[in-house]
């Protein structure tokens, strides 16, 4: 039934906007003045609220992202009865005569069109370029390039409008199943939890690593600290700093232990500072997500054929550009060197599972080089050669580590990548909710008594 009801009022709202675009020729027509106001009225109320259906949207965000959709479906709609409606007029089938008797009123007319139609789309599409989270900057580059080009405009609107509405019921449904369990708390674990970035990165405060995720936890009952550490150190170095953190976070909290979720070399990085460093006593469970446990053999054979002296010299940029960024002592070689598959075999038989800890991991692959973001859709190729399938950057042989292990991806081209599995862009994967993902990997954790 709200089907039909959203088909009939959509309906009647671009009879409305139909007949304000082409008022000129049917009041010439009708000779109808009192339709003028009526018309007028309507017309500013369509461009503040277009659907009453959507003011069952949560946030002030998806309601005008969710009208700016509904503008421009009702946009492509009314242009559609106008062109008709034109052509049906410039061929004479109307009263008032065909565009060779009458062609001062049509001129007149098609430039009202024109205006009345450009204040919906515009009205339509500065919403949703204002809101929207998934257009991306790609496509809305797109859309202001192609937006000249007729009926590629059309497709590219087609695809605009497709991307929004999906992202409006989406996020839409996602605010709705978090209130459904808000007092639930199902990630309230009993140990607070700390996120571990992988390497080049570091936890910032308004840009964070872990995307959507940290809020999406929070909503859920967990608690949330992260590791802090420097973006390129050694494993050893970093599993140095990591301890402290975990000190830190044990007397914040006076919990006992906590659990680490660990992305990339972080997972390599926590598994050294709990073996090899004493922080056994701190962890009661660690989860590593598409962490190089075996190590990168495209890495290897980069160091072994690349000359010193260029090896220096990109080691120098970005150790100057990471510490612009925080690092008090970036070291990228030791870094890449230790991400290696050799160094990762030789620490492998030193780096022993405490057995007092709970160890599981988690990988992905993309399915096409295609279908990943800059860079990953470059260095997939390269990895492939080397490491097998691969999530852009690790080989999916050398994810599995601990009592459980699993990899994931979706049906079709898209795949997960290892910036998917963090929320790094902020892009929602079609069958792939990463927040859900960790909503329920968190919630195992909890039953499980961690």
């Amino acid at each position: 039934m709200k089907s039909i009801g959203k088909m009939m009022l959509r309906l009647m709202i671009t009879c409305m906007i139909f007949g304000m675009a082409n008022i000129y020729s049917l009041i010439g027509m009708v000779g109808k003045l009192w339709l003028v106001p009526v018309l007028l009225f309507g017309f500013f109320i369509i461009n503040i609220v277009p659907s009453v259906f959507n003011m069952g949207l949560q946030t002030p965000r998806l309601r005008i992202c969710g009208n700016g959709c509904e503008l421009l479906c009702l946009f492509l709609l009314s242009v559609a009865v106008s062109v008709v409606y034109s052509v049906m007029g410039f061929a004479g089938c109307f009263p008032a005569g065909s565009v060779m008797e009458n062609s001062k009123m049509w001129l007149v007319n098609t430039l009202i069109v024109f205006i009345v139609e450009a204040i919906v789309f515009w009205n339509g599409m500065i919403r949703i370029y204002m809101t929207s989270g998934q257009l991306g900057v790609r496509m809305r580059v797109i859309g202001i390039i192609c937006g000249w080009i007729p009926i590629v405009n059309l497709i590219v609107l087609g695809m605009i409008i497709h991307t929004v509405s999906d992202e409006v019921a989406f996020e839409n449904d996602k605010i709705l199943l978090d209130k459904s369990r808000k007092d639930l708390q199902i990630c309230k674990t009993q140990y607070p939890i700390m996120l571990v970035h992988g390497v080049f990165f570091r936890d910032f405060r308004y840009l964070n690593y872990w995307g959507r995720i940290p809020k999406e936890l929070e909503k859920n009952g967990a608690v949330i600290f992260y590791g802090n550490h420097q973006s390129a150190a050694s494993v050893e170095e970093s599993a140095i700093e990591l301890i402290e953190r975990m000190k830190q976070v044990l007397k914040e909290t006076g919990a006992p232990k906590i659990n680490i979720i660990a992305h990339s070399k972080g997972g390599i990085d926590c598994r050294y500072a709990i073996s090899m460093l004493g922080a056994e006593e701190y962890v009661a469970s660690i989860t590593t997500i598409n962490t190089p446990h075996r190590g990168c053999e495209f890495a290897d054979y980069l160091l072994s054929k690349l000359p010193t002296k260029q090896k220096d010299r990109i080691a120098a940029t970005y150790n100057a550009a990471l510490k612009r960024l925080g690092d008090h002592k970036p070291d990228f070689l030791a870094a890449v060197s230790d991400l290696t598959a050799s160094a990762c075999e030789a620490r492998n038989k030193i780096v022993k599972n405490a057995e007092s800890v709970y160890y599981q991991s988690i990988g992905s692959k993309l399915n096409t080089a295609s279908s990943g973001r800059f860079p990953l859709n470059f260095s997939y190729r390269l990895v492939r050669s080397f490491d097998g399938p691969n999530d852009g950057l690790v080989g999916e042989s050398s994810f599995p580590w601990g009592e459980t292990h699993r990899i994931l991806t979706v049906k079709g081209r898209r795949g997960i990548s290892h910036g998917d599995m963090i929320d790094l862009n902020r892009e929602n994967v079609p069958d792939f909710d990463v927040r859900e993902f960790y909503v329920q990997l968190v919630q195992e954790l909890k039953k499980k008594g961690f």
